[in-house]
């Protein structure tokens, strides 16, 4: 009963979401090109409150803590681990406030209504995984943007998805491309719970009825610290959240 369940409510929420991209990809063209940047930020962090509400269609349950006293005069690093791709909507929409800016791979940039479009015109920092040093360097242009704004980034060191939701070792070069254009960055932790369990097979079906949580931790000040020393620090963080909330 509980599978033909989550096939009905998959369905509703799909058609929902396919509806939801394409009204703001116009939106987000439209504010873009004739009301400006400005503009369209705040048409993605409403497209994002869209898609993260619009799971309470299957049934499920979304929550957001935040531990830290976040600056508002110096960058910072989001540093989260990764279950699934509704990840990102949540950090969008919960963090707000500080629009961070995604490492993303660069297959996303085409090809998904709203999303893509986002990603090339946003800031991103788009990376062929397959050519390391245009990764790096695409990484650093991102480091540099968000020093000089005192903006934030938000990157996933795992690389990939880990849907079982057992986090997989973090890689150091991300944060230290970062670090390297914004040395006063605070390295802000994130623990994601729940997202893995409500796509494990993708978009189709669904788990109906997940709780899914956004856990922003104290910050880690990276002074001192080696980037795989640091990158160590961080995932020490967030799994020990996972584990107690578990």
């Amino acid at each position: 009963m509980k599978k033909i369940i989550d096939y009905i409510l998959s369905g509703v929420y799909l058609l929902y979401f396919g509806l939801v991209l394409l009204i703001f990809h116009a939106i987000q063209v439209i504010a873009y090109n004739v009301f400006g940047k400005e503009a369209h930020k705040k048409t993605v962090v409403w497209f994002n409150f869209f898609l993260v509400y619009g799971w309470y269609l299957t049934g499920s349950h979304v929550h957001f803590e935040n531990r830290a006293a976040l600056p508002s005069d110096r960058p910072l690093i989001f540093v989260a681990n990764h279950q699934s791709m509704f990840d990102i909507p949540g950090l969008i929409w919960f963090l707000r406030r500080h629009y961070p800016l995604f490492v993303s791979k660069i297959e996303l940039a085409h090809g998904i209504p709203a999303i893509s479009y986002n990603l090339r015109v946003g800031g991103a920092a788009l990376i062929n995984r397959k050519d390391g040093k245009q990764a790096v360097v695409e990484i650093a242009k991102l480091g540099k943007r968000i020093h000089e704004a005192k903006g934030s980034a938000a990157i996933f060191p795992e690389g990939t998805r880990s849907s079982s939701g057992t986090m997989k070792p973090f890689a150091a070069g991300g944060l230290m491309a970062l670090l390297k254009k914004a040395p006063d960055a605070l390295i802000v932790p994130v623990a994601i719970q729940g997202t893995g369990a409500f796509n494990p097979k993708g978009l189709f079906p669904l788990t109906s009825f997940t709780r899914m949580s956004w856990t922003v931790l104290p910050g880690i000040e990276p002074a001192g610290q080696t980037p795989d020393a640091l990158a160590q620090t961080t995932r020490t963080a967030i799994l020990h959240e996972l584990t107690v909330d578990s």
